[in-house]
């Protein structure tokens, strides 16, 4: 996993968290209060990182299957051109066909 795309998500949740210490303490000045406050800005912190990590990987995976999908759509297209000219070429060949009939 890399930290790059990551980095002002872990930035913004440290801020998040040393807020949170400095108000906790200047207002109670209770260690207690003040770690479980940090705690909880700490674990809100962290689920946001597990969202943006969850969102990212579902855009891999969207990524991955449109490529997917453009790869098969590129194949039938390819394989129904080639069924076309078949199909013209048969076409033209009845044609042929029926028209040296005809002057006979």
């Amino acid at each position: 996993m890399e930290i790059r795309p990551y980095a002002t998500d872990i930035i913004l949740t440290a801020v998040l968290i040393a807020s949170t210490l400095f108000l906790v303490f200047r207002y109670t000045q209770d260690p207690a209060v003040a770690a479980a406050a940090s705690l909880m800005m700490l674990s809100i912190g962290g689920l946001f990182l597990s969202m943006h990590a969850k969102v990212r990987r579902m855009e891999e995976d969207m990524l991955v299957r449109e490529r997917m999908l453009r790869t098969g759509l590129e194949e039938i297209s390819a394989r129904m051109v080639q069924k076309y000219d078949m199909a013209r070429a048969h076409i033209d060949e009845l044609v042929a066909e029926l028209s040296r009939r005809a002057y006979r």
